[in-house]
């Protein structure tokens, strides 16, 4: 009775934000009434639909890509109404975007998948449909949905014109051999210029201008337009559906309740509830508890075919069961796999510590079961002796290291510690002694503390990548100076139009992993773009800088620079840590080391009681021997008092320099 009663309460709260259209309100597909908010889920007890109707030749699979900002997902909101797929209301806006990260920073995080059903000229066709991220940070996700696409919709802002992204995405899509639609966004705009941004599309893509579709996705203006081009370009998928069962697992969740759910792409053959399947990476046997489509909530069907997208359960309840890019066969059918995606290689590297050590299982289990969503996240065991048992995690860059994190906190409810982004340095080893320790001649370092020493290195080895910066050309010479402190070197440099400049730069990755978006932003005004892909090693001047409190190393603060950068940075972490860390009743000297040299120093001043206020007058030896006495007892206390750096302490050193 309870149950129903808060039920009632909640159905009731949500009406009244929405009155006039509140059965519109809820999340798509979800009936109306509050009996539908006492199902566990939403796929129990639902009709299931025969997709047996919808031949090979009828299916489309594409997705949509695009910049920042550039409308994918509101443009997938006016397909998924045309569609009839949700019902047409105010409140649709990035009904594709799920999580709470995605709705609060206004970005796509997650590429999500639905399944559309139209007409076009008496064939009913079923398209399905994915909406991917733009950020160069989420990259990864793009890739593996195009491998589960025959075609996409690359959207380009009517008022920016193209910027970097769309430059990266393109040729994503260009390399996978799939068929290209551009479409031109927000033709509804006061300053926007489709015409100009047509010859960009036509100068640097080399797609002729008839062929870009201008559409407002905000308005629904010729938004059908896209649909019907989306027919007539878009190749059907090669496959059959007499052709034993292959399936690609290209994206998984975790439910409490049902286990691993995989989304998956069908590459021949069919599946339904009962059959028994293996798994090509793990050799595991599964019995198919649940098949079906995503329209975008989850819709079981009796069958998938050969060409489809969808979901299935198989009863996994082990994460490391659902390995993205795996294939799916049936049980005594073995095929060839699938060759699955390219394996992500992380940016940058961040510890990773539960705040309270008793919350480590807990973090421990929340780690897997996002990684598992999120599997262009690597993790290593770690452990320090300040912050204790932890892990060493590789991210794509750093706003997805804070998406991570934020996800951490909003979907597990774990506060964690994160340690300063680091990026992956090798050293080429010339000690045989160290050759045969690590069994190879170039390492990888990923944590500062492994640094080796420079006696038994021939070369230190950085990450560079390749940057591409699109901008008005009002501010070129401001960034040019700004790439030029970051030890850039200008590889090429292109005018796409009269007002628009494409730069090309080889950068070493630290100097752009932590803020170097935000300088680039605030130099241009928000008009420049930036986006970069990874460009090998190349020989650099490294070294390890520790931070001594009082002579004694502390291992969290240690960091490798470039020898440039040593005296700078060293500086600046002093001053950070004499502003954060908690005085005490002795001095304590903050010094910036590398190797025996002290480069930088702060001191902070102890405690000190006022010794000499009882004395009123008299001679001035007894002043000094007051005094004398309290600096002898400072001093011993200094040789045993031990420096304790707060935990807080930590986090706020380490944050990055403009937040000073």
């Amino acid at each position: 009775m309870a149950l129903a009663g808060r039920t009632a309460m909640w159905w009731a709260r949500l009406r009244s934000r929405c009155p006039a259209a509140a059965p519109l309100c809820l999340p798509p597909g979800l009936p109306a009434g509050p009996v539908a908010w006492e199902r566990p889920y939403s796929s129990r007890g639902q009709e299931k639909l025969d997709m047996s109707t919808y031949p090979v030749e009828s299916i489309r699979n594409f997705s949509i890509i695009a910049h920042v900002d550039h409308g994918k997902s509101t443009l997938a909101d006016r397909l998924l109404e045309i569609t009839g797929t949700i019902a047409k209301t105010d409140c649709n806006k990035q009904v594709l975007d799920k999580l709470q990260v995605e709705r609060e920073r206004g970005i796509t995080v997650k590429a999500q998948s639905a399944s559309l059903f139209y007409n076009h000229e008496g064939v009913n066709y079923l398209l399905n449909l994915i909406d991917t991220p733009g950020h160069v940070d989420f990259s990864y996700e793009v890739s593996r949905s195009l491998a589960a696409c025959q075609g996409v919709i690359l959207v380009v802002d009517a008022n920016e014109g193209i910027q970097a992204q769309t430059v990266a995405n393109f040729y994503l899509a260009f390399e996978a051999q799939l068929a290209i639609i551009p479409v031109i966004n927000k033709i509804d705009l006061k300053n926007a210029d489709p015409e100009r941004v047509e010859k960009q599309i036509e100068k640097l893509f080399d797609i002729p201008i008839e062929e870009c579709v201008r559409i407002s996705a905000k308005k629904g203006t010729n938004v059908e337009k896209v649909l019907q081009k989306v027919i007539e370009k878009i190749p059907p998928p090669q496959c059959n559906t007499a052709d034993p069962l292959k399936a690609l697992v290209f994206d998984s969740t975790f439910d409490h309740y049902r286990g691993v759910i995989a989304n998956i792409a069908l590459f021949g053959g069919e599946i339904q509830k009962g059959h028994k399947i293996v798994s090509a990476h793990t050799k595991k046997r599964y019995e198919v508890n649940e098949v079906g489509i995503l329209t975008p909530d989850e819709q079981p069907t009796h069958k998938l075919y050969a060409g489809q997208v969808g979901y299935l359960i198989a009863g996994m309840k082990e994460v490391t069961e659902a390995q993205i890019g795996d294939t799916l066969f049936l049980y005594k059918q073995p095929v060839e796999p699938l060759p699955g995606f390219k394996s992500v290689k992380p940016m940058v590297f961040a510890g990773m510590y539960p705040v309270d050590q008793t919350e480590y299982n807990n973090l421990k289990s929340a780690l897997e079961r996002l990684t598992l969503n999120d599997s262009s996240v690597t993790v290593h065991r770690d452990s320090s002796l300040a912050l204790g048992a932890g892990w060493r995690l590789g991210f794509l860059g750093l706003l997805h290291m804070e998406v991570f994190n934020q996800r951490l906190e909003q979907e597990y409810n774990i506060s964690v510690i994160l340690t300063a982004p680091t990026v992956p340095y090798k050293a080429v080893l010339s000690s045989a002694k160290l050759i045969k320790e690590y069994g190879k001649a170039e390492i990888t370092i990923i944590n500062p503390a492994q640094f080796p020493d420079k006696f038994s290195v021939s070369e230190y080895l950085e990450p560079t990548v390749l940057g591409t910066i699109v901008t008005p050309h009002e501010y070129i010479g401001k960034i040019i100076a700004l790439c030029q402190d970051r030890r850039a070197v200008q590889k090429d440099m292109v005018y796409i139009d009269e007002h628009r400049v494409m730069l090309k730069y080889l950068f070493p990755l630290n100097e752009i992993v932590v803020d170097f978006y935000d300088a680039l932003k605030s130099l241009s005004s928000g008009y420049a773009s930036f986006d970069y892909e990874d460009a090998g090693y190349q020989a650099a001047d490294l070294i390890k800088m520790d931070i001594l409190l009082n002579g004694n190393p502390v291992e969290e603060l240690a960091t490798v620079i470039h020898n440039d950068k040593a005296y700078a940075t060293g500086k600046f972490l002093c001053e950070r840590l004499k502003d954060t860390i908690p005085r005490q009743l002795f001095e304590i000297a903050i010094q910036a080391a590398v190797g025996k040299k002290i480069i930088a120093r702060e001191t902070l001043k102890a405690y000190r009681k006022n010794v000499v206020a009882k004395c009123y007058g008299g001679d001035i030896t007894r002043r000094m021997k007051l005094l004398k006495r309290q600096a002898e007892g400072k001093k011993l206390m200094r040789k045993i008092g031990n420096v304790e750096v707060p935990r807080d302490a930590f986090i706020r050193v380490l944050k990055r320099q403009t937040d000073k």
